[in-house]
Order: structure tokens, then C-alpha cells, then sequence
């Protein structure tokens, strides 16, 4: 889904500030938080993918100003509060849960190779999707292809794990910000097969394809 998350490639929001003492728990709270967030997805209450899909669900306000461990309990909430909603949620995550590692098998080739010129595609969904904003429509050069993994699109929605390939595709800054990109700069983003499509096709316009 397109939100306020997805920030790559945004102006407006000042420097990053880097803490060169960065600590990993500013307080208390924060590591009961993560405990909760390590404990509920071992037992198997809601996946990784759930978990984010439900962390990009929170109201804008909300994300900006909650802070990162802030924006994990949050999440959490919400992911207890639809599962009490729904009888019979936990025991099917449970049985779901008991593979483990989101790496698969499958058995058909790559469609891709390293050293093809692909573009990710204009994809516009209200559910779960790990496609950045600022790489779609554009072209870069697939320079590495991984196995296949648990695809979150469709595992975030309960859909079932669908495994897709992985390619490491290098943009260069030109095609994702113009000429007024950093000399040099290119960008290596992992995207899944479904996200991709022939660099060489027609300009891409916006395919909704609601999840």
C-alpha cells in the first residue's frame, strides 16, 4: 500500500540525524516491546509480513510521532485487537508457523538473468507490498538473482506463501531522480519477480491490483 512508510526518495522531512552513541533500547518500555513483538510471532499470533503490513496501517500522525519501538507496539495492538475480531486466526497462523525460514523451493527457472535490463512495475495496492514508490516505472539492471522466499504480498494477506524469486537490480540515480542526481549515485534494491517486468516494454502506467 502506498503511505506515509514509504519515505525513500521523499524531500521535506530535514537531514537524517545520526546518533554516534546509538543505543539500542532508549528505555524500558522499548525492550518489553520487542520481547513482545519476538514473542507473539514465535508463537505464531501473526507473521513478519502481518506485522508490517500492520505498521504501515497506522495513521500518519501516529507513525511520524510514535517512534520506532512505538510504532511496534502499536502495530501489535492492532494485529490482537483484528485477531480477537476473527475466531480461529491464531490456530491457522499456528499451523501456518510451523515452516520454518521464508526461503523456498520451487520449480521453474528465474525469469530473469544478471545483465538483463528490467522495470519495476507501476503497481498501485492497498495491501501489503515491499516495491518502493520511487523505483516504479523505472529501469535499472538486474546484477544478482537470489533464490525464492515466502512472497509478502500474499503472505501478509493469508493468501499463502506463494515463493518468488529475488533480483538485486541497480538503478542509476539519473533514471530515479533526474539530472539533478548526485554524480555517480546508483541505487541496488531486492525486488520480487511479480514486481518486475522487460525493460525494453512500453513506458509502465499504474496497474491497481487491490490485495
Amino acid at each position: 500500500m502506498d503511505g506515509i512508510h514509504d519515505l525513500g526518495g521523499r524531500q521535506g522531512f530535514g537531514a537524517v540525524r545520526r546518533d554516534t552513541d546509538e543505543r539500542l533500547f532508549h528505555s524500558r518500555w522499548e525492550e518489553r516491546a520487542f520481547a513482545c513483538v519476538e514473542l507473539l510471532l514465535g508463537k505464531g499470533r501473526f507473521d513478519i509480513d502481518e506485522f508490517r503490513h500492520a505498521i504501515e496501517r497506522l495513521e500518519p500522525v501516529e507513525y511520524l510521532t510514535a517512534g520506532y519501538y512505538g510504532r511496534w507496539l502499536a502495530a501489535i495492538e492492532l494485529l490482537l485487537r483484528e485477531a480477537g475480531e476473527e475466531p480461529g486466526r491464531s490456530e491457522a497462523l499456528s499451523a501456518r508457523q510451523r515452516r520454518p525460514g521464508s526461503r523456498r523451493e520451487v520449480d521453474r527457472a528465474p525469469r530473469f538473468s544478471v545483465g538483463d535490463r528490467v522495470r519495476a512495475r507501476h503497481l498501485v495496492r492497498s495491501g501489503h507490498c515491499r516495491l518502493p514508490a520511487y523505483v516504479r516505472g523505472r529501469r535499472g539492471e538486474v546484477v544478482e538473482v537470489h533464490p525464492a522466499y515466502v512472497y509478502p504480498d500474499t503472505s501478509a494477506a493469508r493468501l499463502g506463501d506463494h515463493p518468488q524469486y529475488v533480483y538485486s537490480v541497480l538503478f542509476d540515480g539519473r533514471e530515479l531522480w533526474g539530472d539533478e542526481a548526485e554524480r555517480g549515485t546508483s541505487v541496488s534494491v531486492d525486488l520480487f519477480e511479480p514486481y518486475l517486468e522487460d525493460g525494453g516494454a512500453d513506458p509502465a502506467t499504474p496497474e491497481t491490483a487491490r490485495r
